[in-house]
């Protein structure tokens, strides 16, 4: 797992002289190494790089497809983006909106994905949906 989220890493290092954001993806890596049902995360790529990002982002769609469930604290709209079915935004702990990812991350100016910023008024938040459209001649 670690190798997969993280490349090139070595084995005899101490976790302790590494950067936080390979800290983090140690961590995150053991986590996702033992495959739970269930995982909760909070702001889980608060200091990855954007290809730490990227394979962290695939590693838990692959947990999602097989089933499990994937809870995530964010403030990382992108990552919401590729990731989320549904959004909860919380303001000052009150739930604000509750809805499905699509709705929330493509109809506000200050919570959209640069994508649905960009493709607006179509309804897409990632590349990947800009490419299924295009691949599919929906644009």
């Amino acid at each position: 797992m670690l190798d997969e989220l993280l490349p090139g890493v070595p084995a005899h290092r101490d976790p302790r002289e590494l950067a936080t954001g390979q800290q983090l993806a140690i961590a995150l890596a053991g986590l996702l190494a033992r495959a739970p049902r269930l995982l909760l995360l909070d702001e889980p790529t608060r200091g990855l790089d954007y290809p730490t990002k990227r394979r962290l982002a695939r590693m838990l769609r692959r947990l999602t497809d097989a089933g499990h469930a994937v809870v995530l604290a964010t403030h990382d709209v992108e990552l919401a983006g590729v990731l989320a079915n549904r959004v909860v935004m919380l303001a000052d702990g009150v739930v604000i909106s509750d809805a499905p990812a699509v709705e929330i991350l493509t109809n506000s100016p200050d919570y959209s994905t640069q994508v649905a910023q960009i493709m607006a008024p179509a309804q897409l938040l990632t590349v990947d949906d800009v490419r299924r459209e295009l691949l599919g001649h929906g644009l």
